[in-house]
């Protein structure tokens, strides 16, 4: 398990570098998206991966890497509006913003780690293209819960489903790093 928090980890500072950097450049500007909105920016780069992992050409130079920093930096941003709820104009400065980044990948992470001794590690001998499926079906529960205005009868919540996006991305990147 030490194995698994300290790729965690180090995962997880490559993602928070770049969020802390845009959040340099651009402010807290996505505190304006809705979450549908951000969910659709969490699809288009499962799309993407998954386009990535199916087509022999790519046309743009970018791999897989940049998209599930993506989908983890976007997934983090959703369960901050899930929190704070969405406002007219960006009312975070960085301090802030590293702060509720950091809670929620300390609850998300906890949620892997839990999994993770219940599981086995099971994530290590799954294959990059499963998780990002795994990811898409996560979106597609999202916008179904999205759809029915966060009414669910049985089912986890939509902030479960980003938490899971989050570690199925970890695990991803994980598993590309041990590739190169």
């Amino acid at each position: 398990m030490p194995t698994t928090e300290k790729q965690y980890d180090e995962v997880i500072a490559t993602c928070r570098a770049l969020f802390i950097n845009k959040m340099k450049d651009y402010g807290s500007a996505w505190r304006i998206l809705r979450l549908p909105s951000l969910t659709d920016q969490i699809f288009i780069k499962a799309q993407r991966i998954r386009s990535l992992q199916q087509n022999k050409v790519r046309k743009v130079e970018e791999d897989e890497r940049s998209e599930f920093i993506g989908i983890i930096n976007y997934s983090v941003m959703a369960l901050i509006q899930l929190e704070k709820g969405i406002v007219e104009q960006p009312d975070l400065d960085l301090e802030k913003a590293i702060l509720l980044y950091d809670e929620k990948i300390a609850v998300t992470k906890q949620l892997m780690l839990d999994k993770n001794h219940d599981y086995g590690e099971a994530w290590r001998d799954m294959r990059v293209t499963s998780l990002t499926d795994l990811i898409l079906q996560k979106l597609l529960r999202v916008k179904q819960i999205e759809d029915n205005q966060g009414k669910t009868r049985v089912s986890e919540g939509i902030d479960a489903n980003y938490q899971d996006m989050i570690n199925y991305s970890v695990f991803a990147l994980i598993h590309l790093k041990k590739d190169t």
